[in-house]
């Protein structure tokens, strides 16, 4: 990426003090998985893994770029998040669950005014980005330390990795200032159909439940998304506006841009299901990595049926921590709500 016009950029050494041990990956079933807080985050860091990750954010084919943020970027029509700070200035962001990074760089690049920190399990992420951004390895389900609140955070596709997600909103609440958005991106199981045409027997819907299984039996949750708007008006958020998108999981849309994100969600399935099968079913449901693998076949001839009118449901979810209360030395301060943008209707398959 190229970097702004007077900006070099550098290098990143916040994780070079972290011990090889937990910068070393562990291999399993031929794949490899952080070791900071083994066992938590159920999916590989290897570098297949990175691209399928990274191509579903740039608008690039998915043989050289990162699949997921593609996927992102064409539902979200180029924008990285939907809530103020998309477009208004924001002053120090976090990436939660950061990750290769690729948020996290393209928010700092957007946003030079902004100081923006990205923090994963896995030090997967470039070593020369931006100087407004950085990285940190760190384990987001134990305490925030952080000094300085910030006046956004963000976190993407968390579902399947966050335990305890009321908790994980209040941390938030109380790590951003008056003011400050929390926005949440992610998906939620089981996969869907609006017609009929998937039925119980289809191995598209056997993976579903099967993932869903799996990830109830590690107790981080892939169908939680829909409790994102409840969860965060809990912690006290305030403005709490629920937007929904549909990805098809292959391309038999005829409207033209959810097709397109249909083939590159096909593409993504396709090139990430082992990555995303063999952990969750070997260690949660004892399969073998045999069988896993021949079940994966399964599913990626059937994520090829175009009369199949699946789709994976999408939430994005953003809320805003309200203004300071009025102290009795300080002039009154006025909580206004603030209407979300009127360009966020979701799209429909119709």
């Amino acid at each position: 990426m190229a970097s702004p016009p007077g900006q070099a950029l550098q290098f990143n050494g916040s994780t070079e003090s972290a011990t090889s041990s937990v910068l070393r990956s562990q291999v399993e079933n031929g794949r490899t998985y952080h070791s900071m807080s083994a066992g938590k985050y159920s999916f590989p860091n290897d570098a297949d893994e990175q691209d399928r990750l990274d191509a579903v954010a740039m608008l690039t084919t998915p043989s050289t770029s990162d699949l997921q943020s593609q996927v992102w970027l064409l539902t979200l029509e180029g924008r990285l998040c939907l809530c103020p700070k998309q477009d208004g200035k924001a002053k120090r962001v976090l990436d939660a669950g950061t990750g290769t990074g690729i948020w996290a760089i393209d928010y700092a690049e957007a946003h030079p005014e902004a100081k923006v920190i990205g923090v994963d399990l896995s030090a997967i992420q470039p070593e020369w980005v931006h100087p407004n951004c950085s990285f940190e390895l760190d384990d987001l389900e134990h305490e925030w330390t952080w000094s300085e609140p910030f006046d956004f955070i963000f976190g993407r596709v968390l579902a399947g990795s966050i335990c305890d997600f009321q908790l994980f909103f209040d941390r938030a609440f109380a790590n951003l200032e008056p003011g400050g958005y929390l926005e949440m991106q992610d998906f939620a199981l089981p996969y869907r159909c609006d017609d009929g045409t998937m039925t119980k027997d289809n191995p598209i819907h056997r993976m579903s439940c099967l993932f869903l299984e799996a990830s109830n039996r590690t107790g981080r949750r892939m169908d939680v998304a829909p409790r994102f708007k409840d969860l965060m008006r809990n912690a006290g958020f305030v403005d709490v506006v629920e937007t929904c998108y549909k990805w098809p999981l292959n391309g038999w849309p005829k409207d033209p841009r959810l097709k397109e994100i249909g083939v590159y969600t096909q593409t993504n399935f396709d090139t990430g299901l082992e990555g995303l099968t063999l952990a969750l079913f070997t260690r949660h449901l004892g399969w073998s990595r045999e069988e896993t693998l021949v079940f994966c076949a399964e599913v990626r001839r059937a994520l090829r049926d175009r009369s199949i009118h699946a789709y994976l449901p999408i939430y994005i979810v953003y809320g805003r921590k309200p203004a300071a209360k009025p102290t009795s030395r300080g002039p009154e301060a006025v909580d206004t709500p603030q209407a979300p943008p009127a360009s966020e209707a979701p799209p429909g398959l119709g």
